[in-house]
Formats: structure tokens, sequence, C-alpha cells
């Protein structure tokens, strides 16, 4: 049997026009069998159908067809989707069209569920960086209300009370820096000054940074044996410094007391070098693994308050890693320890 399914608006007005004229053929043979005669009716009664049918196609069903496109699009139409409209559109099939307004609603669909996860994270955005924001803000107010409700002439409570303040507002002041890093960093315009650099070098620079940090947990910062040997990567040297002092300092300050703290440098590749940090500390559940480079983002609320930090570190780390065309990965097991590493490029030759 004919499929006429995927027939075009010509095509279906010139198979309905031939099936009516089927009857008018064996009429008109009937009433005077001359084959010329009958040949005639037949053809001008089918043209004359086929004309009709298109015109009636193409002046109700196509009309709303164009508008459910233009619907589609939501564009005012230019010369050339008109064109497209006048001339294109009626030669498609049925089917052509419904799959063309599938299409448009599965992509609908999809930009729903993108802004019923981006309200979700907006949402969790917002309640979080209010809640980092009261948690200083009421500590220093909470510490002035009570100096100046006499607890100031009391130079001891007041000595104390003004060293608690300043922390908190140094909490405040890291959180503002990090918050303008992360919204410029989000922008998508990153400028990257590449160079080569032996990063076991500036790795031990770091650890001489935050020795003192380490010190106070007594927690050994070192490199991974076997490793040891210099490697040259091509990066902006500034910005893999930042990359590295959140994931040290994050090493030192979830680490165990006596704990270690070990890098370790691989070439992956023979282009890409990875860089491994790595703590035998409180670790990570496996359902925040996926989530701990968001903003704000914490496994435990309580413990990493008390820790500090502003929870934008490791979302920092992931872009300065992105911006240069490179990834970033975690593996931790609670009680076991995290591991985050990320690549970079090898070295350029000049």
């Amino acid at each position: 049997m004919l499929n006429t399914k995927n027939f075009s608006p010509k095509q279906l007005s010139l198979f309905t026009a031939i099936i009516l004229g089927i009857p008018v053929l064996v009429g008109a043979w009937l009433l005077r069998p001359e084959w010329e005669l009958v040949a005639v009716s037949f053809v001008v009664f089918v043209a004359g159908s086929y004309a009709l049918i298109l015109a009636v196609l193409q002046q109700f069903i196509y009309r709303k067809i164009k508008l459910i496109y233009k619907f589609i699009y939501k564009t005012k139409a230019s010369k050339k989707e008109e064109t497209y409209y006048k001339y294109i559109l009626p030669q498609k099939g049925i089917d052509e069209v419904r799959a063309d307004v599938e299409k448009w609603a599965r992509q609908q669909e999809g930009q729903i569920e993108t802004l019923r996860s981006n309200e979700k994270y907006r949402k969790e955005f917002l309640q979080n960086l209010s809640h980092e924001l009261k948690t200083p803000i009421f500590a220093i107010q909470g510490y002035l209300d009570t100096l100046l409700d006499g607890a100031a002439d009391n130079p001891e409570i007041l000595h104390r009370f003004l060293k608690k303040a300043g922390r908190n507002v140094e909490r405040l002041v890291n959180l503002t820096n990090d918050l303008d890093e992360i919204s410029k960093l989000e922008s998508g315009v990153i400028p990257l000054h590449k160079e080569n650099f032996v990063i076991q070098d500036m790795i031990k620079e770091v650890y001489e940074m935050l020795h003192v940090k380490a010190s106070a947990k007594n927690i050994r910062c070192s490199m991974k044996k076997g490793t040891e040997l210099p490697m040259i990567v091509f990066a902006d040297k500034e910005k893999i410094r930042q990359v590295l002092i959140n994931l040290v300092d994050n090493a030192i300050k979830y680490g165990h007391e006596n704990g270690t703290v070990v890098a370790s440098t691989y070439v992956t590749d023979g282009k890409r070098v990875l860089i491994e940090i790595s703590d035998d500390g409180t670790g990570i559940a496996e359902e925040h693994l996926g989530r701990i480079f968001e903003r704000f983002y914490r496994t435990d609320m309580a413990r990493s308050r008390k820790v500090g930090g502003s929870g934008l570190g490791l979302a920092i780390c992931k872009h300065l890693v992105e911006a240069h065309g490179q990834t970033i990965h975690v593996r931790s097991k609670p009680d076991v320890g995290t591991t985050i590493g990320f690549t970079l490029e090898g070295r350029k030759e000049a």
C-alpha cells in the first residue's frame, strides 16, 4: 500500500486529485467512450483539483504551520526567513514538521531543566553567602556591644574582644576578596601570562609559605619519593601558585594532627604533567565528591566553618585550572584522606 505520510503538500494534492479523477475518468468513458476526450477531461479535472486542493492546503494548513514556526523561533522574520516560509516550508512533509516541533520541544524541556537547576543553585548560593556574611558580622556586633556596655573598662577583656573582632573583620575581607576573584574568573576573561617553570620548586615555595600553619598541627609537608626530579610546566606562574596555596592550605586544615601532606608529579601522556596534593586527614564521603568544586559547598558545615575559609577556594582552583584548558579532580575516602590533582601543559619549546 502506498505510504502517504511523508508526502509534501504538492505531492499530497496531486495524489488526492488523481484519486478523485478516477471516478471522473470512469464516468466520462461510460458516457462517451472516446479516449482523447476522456483523457482531456481527466487531465483538466486533475489539474483543476490539484490547484484547488493545493491552494486550500497552503491557505489553511500551512498558514497554521507557519505560525507554529514563528512561535518556535520567537523572532521577527527576516527576508531570508520569509522566503523559507513561502517556498521551502510548503515542501516539507507533515512528519518533517512534526520532527521540527518535537526537536523544539526537547530543546525547551532542556532549557527549562537548566533554568530549574540554575534557580536551585542560585538559592543555595544566596543562602550560603548570607550565612557566610552573617556569621562574622554578628560576632563583631556581639563583641562591640559587649565592650560598649562597659566591658571596655577591663583592659584584658578589651584586648581579647578587639582581637576576636579583628579576626572576624579579616574573615570578611578574605571573603570579599574571594568573591571579587571568583566574579572575575566567572566572567570568562582570565588573562594568562604563561611561562616555563619547575613545578616542584613552586610546591616547595608554597610549603615554606604555609610552614607556620603546618607546624601548629605538627603536619609534615613533603614530595613523594620518586617524583623529586624537576618537571617543567608551561603555565601562568602566579595563578598556579594560587591553586597550590589553596590545595595545600586545605590539606593542612582538614589534616589530622601529626599527619602528612604529600605532593607528587607525573608525566601523563608526554604532553601534560599531573600534580597531586594528598593528605591523610578526615576525607570526603562519596556523595559529596561531585560537588566540592561548587561555590560555598561544604561537606560538613560545622567543621568547615570552625577551620575557617571562605568556601570559595576549590571553586577558584577549578576556574584557574580550566582557564589553562586543563582538568582538576578529587579522590577521597573518609578517615583515609583526600587527593586533589590537576593537569598542566608540559614544557613549551621556544
